[in-house]
């Protein structure tokens, strides 16, 4: 199975979060002989207040319509914050209820992508609902060809070894990401190319099996990114992701350094190293990728 699942995303989700819940952080006594991680389902309901054969029905997919008021009790439960009872609440709806629209070519607004193309020193590109590239500028590629559009962001950090090579946060970083796209796709994990997406890392990284088996939810707009640039040097930039209104799920993200510091003025000479072309948002971008590190 890979890892977009089967049809009970609701049990499975009850099931990975109820694993990851310990018995003294959730107030209950631990009498030894525990041969399941985290709680156990009848502790879980005796916490949310819901009969033990509910819970089972639940999380075994035989019970497909919870209220909202006993899905929150199971949500303090399994000491979900805010972020992870909403994603609870969405994949929980019934499905008649979710939106259903055919999927469209993303497309970046001319006016984001003119603007993106007016900051000199500030790395930024947009990507879509499940992370491919649509737009970047000039000096986003230069810090990564990974950055440029045709590419897709969640592939390149598990799959590319210079993604590696370039993050020395690569274990942060990546533990950062999956719950990302998590937050951002929500119950629409039937798309096709979210299951191709999927698809493919599970067979290829069993670090992403590992993440996405977790079932954490956790949109994380801005931090710090370690980087150690094959020409540049060592980079340590700040980023935020913005949501654009109205696209459906694209996302801006720019990253820039400290006023005054190292990185900005390795950023600087960085900037100067690339030509400030225009970049289009499709594949074919008339940036000069950067060059990789050659290995001795």
């Amino acid at each position: 199975m890979t890892a977009a699942g089967d049809a009970n995303t609701l049990g499975r989700y009850l099931r990975a979060r109820r694993e990851l819940v310990q018995p003294d952080e959730a107030g209950v006594l631990d009498q030894g002989n525990r041969r399941v991680p985290g709680l156990r389902r009848e502790e879980v309901a005796f916490l949310a207040g819901i009969s033990s054969d509910y819970y089972n029905r639940l999380e075994q997919g035989r019970d497909k319509n919870p209220s909202e008021q006993v899905l929150r009790s199971i949500a303090r439960a399994l000491q979900l914050d805010e972020e992870a009872t909403a994603y609870l609440l969405q994949i929980a709806a019934p499905a008649r209820a979710r939106r259903k629209r055919p999927r469209r070519p993303e497309r970046v607004g001319e006016g984001i992508r003119a603007l993106i193309d007016t900051w000199p020193l500030t790395p930024a590109y947009v990507h879509g609902k499940y992370m491919d590239v649509l737009a970047a500028n000039s000096l986003a590629i230069a810090l990564s060809p990974f950055n440029a559009p045709g590419r897709n962001g969640i592939l390149a950090a598990f799959l590319e070894p210079e993604m590696r090579e370039l993050h020395q946060d690569w274990e942060d970083m990546t533990a950062r990401v999956v719950p990302y796209l998590r937050s951002v796709v929500g119950a629409d994990i039937d798309d096709p190319r979210l299951v191709e997406i999927l698809g493919e890392l599970s067979l290829r990284s069993e670090r992403f099996r590992r993440l996405w088996a977790r079932q954490d939810v956790k949109h994380k707009a801005s931090g710090t990114s370690l980087l150690l640039h094959p020409q540049a040097g060592p980079l340590e930039l700040r980023y935020e992701k913005l949501l654009v209104p109205g696209t459906g799920g694209q996302t801006l993200i720019t990253y820039h350094a400290e006023p005054g510091s190292a990185s900005e003025e390795r950023l600087r000479l960085l900037a100067g190293m690339y030509a400030p072309e225009h970049v289009t948002g499709t594949p074919a971008t008339t940036a000069r990728p950067v060059p990789r590190r050659t290995r001795p």
